[in-house]
Parts: structure tokens; sequence; C-alpha cells
């Protein structure tokens, strides 16, 4: 039986024009929506499936207002057992305050009796990109981390975590368990909430902790914009008069030699 956590964050769905607040230290979500990242579904799908196969349970934890229940029942739709909510202002906490908030539930869940084999997160945050989170965590519990991986599997009390590597080809780590891993989005489909999974997850209980870390803040001087793709265009030509200016740019790009 393994007990997994996964660890996610209330992240704006950027699925339009993204701007920044005034101060540019966070991404504009007066009028967006609310999800988790790609990174983080994929991370809630892994878990979910190992505790299947081992007959274990998936807590899901997040760390934001009140407003991240939203997140943690969609998750519990999704198939996780437990939620938990460490309540703070999200935007006063850095990588660092994060990861020693949830290495606090993790220890006071441990004293009460129930401990974590394998604890997932996102490769990097949606909305911030802070990718500093799980090694710091591991730092905090002293377990070993692996980072950007696609799957993973529990056997013989190891994961086996799966990523890419260099020049296309892929890496394999075997870590001992209790282990931290981050999941890049890729390696699995995430599920879809189902109508009973909604049921169960509008009645599951919430557990609500205040965090004792006293934060210090991002660290981060500033986000900034990429520039926008530009929207010029160039007619070739018409019909087939602008076959060979075709050939042309193909070559150019390196399809044709």
């Amino acid at each position: 039986m393994s007990n997994i956590l996964v660890c996610v964050k209330r992240v704006p769905d950027t699925g339009g024009e993204v701007s920044l607040t005034g101060d540019a230290m966070n991404v504009d979500d007066r009028h967006l929506g609310a999800t988790v990242s790609a990174h983080e579904e994929c991370a809630i799908e892994l878990a979910v499936q190992q505790a299947a196969e081992t007959d274990g349970e998936v807590t899901v934890l997040t760390l934001g207002d009140e407003d991240a229940i939203e997140q943690l029942r969609d998750a519990v739709a999704r198939g996780c057992t437990n939620a938990v909510l460490v309540e703070a202002v999200p935007a006063a906490f850095g990588p660092r305050d994060i990861a020693l908030a949830i290495a606090d539930v993790v220890r006071a869940h441990e004293a009460a009796g129930t401990s974590y084999d394998l604890i997932l997160l996102g490769n990097d945050a949606a909305d911030t990109g802070d990718f500093q989170v799980g090694v710091r965590l591991g730092y905090a519990l002293e377990r070993p981390v692996v980072t950007g991986i696609s799957t993973v599997e529990l056997a013989g009390g190891q994961v086996v975590a799966r990523g890419d590597g260099p020049a296309g080809g892929s890496q394999v780590f075997e870590v001992a368990l209790p282990a931290i891993v981050t999941v890049m989005e890729g390696g699995v489909e995430p599920r879809y909430p189902t109508i009973p999974g909604r049921m169960k997850a509008k009645r599951a209980k919430i557990e609500t902790i205040e965090p004792d870390v006293q934060p210090q803040g991002p660290a981060r001087v500033r986000l900034t914009l990429p520039p926008k793709p530009p929207s010029q265009v160039t007619i070739l030509g018409e019909g087939a008069d602008a076959a060979p200016a075709v050939a042309d740019l193909l070559e150019e790009l390196g399809v044709l030699r």
C-alpha cells in the first residue's frame, strides 16, 4: 500500500492574451478563469494510477486562499482521496516558503500516523515559472528528488522514474522511497472528472491548515512577457506562379535540400 501526496497550485487559465499586474510580479487574473497547470494534471493522473495499483491513497495539497478549494475538489473528482488546503495568501509565499509549508504538513501527518512514500509536484508553475519547490522540498525533508519526469512506477520499495534525456533520448532513474518527483506534461493523458467523482468531490472534507512559516516572499525581480509574434504576411504569388517562390522558401528553411 503506497500513500502519495500530490501538490498543485491554482493558476490563471491563460488560454487567451496574458497581461501582468502593475508591479509586473504576477499574471493579471482579474478577467481569467482558474485551473492547475498541465504538469500538475499529469502528476494527479500518475498519482491516482500508482495508488490504484498498490491499494494506496492520494492526498492532494495546495497553498492558497479559499478559492483554491475549487482546484482541490477537481482533483478529488479525478480520483484523489483526501484534500489539504494550506490557507495563506499565495502571492506572499516564494518557492522556499511553499516548500517549508509543505514539509511541515508532511511531518505533521507522519506524526499522526500517515506517511507519504512519494510526493509529486508539477515541474514548474504555469503562471510565474517557479521550478524550485520540488528541489527545496527535497532539502527540507532530506529526501531524494528527480525532476522533469514523464512517468513513474512504484515497485520493490523504489520509484522508477522516466523522462526525456539529452539528444532526444530517454533517462530512467531508480530511486529508493520515500522520494520526491516533479512531473512534466506529456507522459500520461489526464482523465476527466466523472459524474460520480464530481458528486464525491462536493461532499469531500477539506483539511485546512494555517502555516507556521513566516514567508520571506518571492525573490523574483519582475516578470516579462515575450514579444508578440509578427503579424506581417508575405504573399509569395498566386496559383502556379507561386511554385518557384515556395520551393525557394522550403529550401531556405531546410525542408528541401
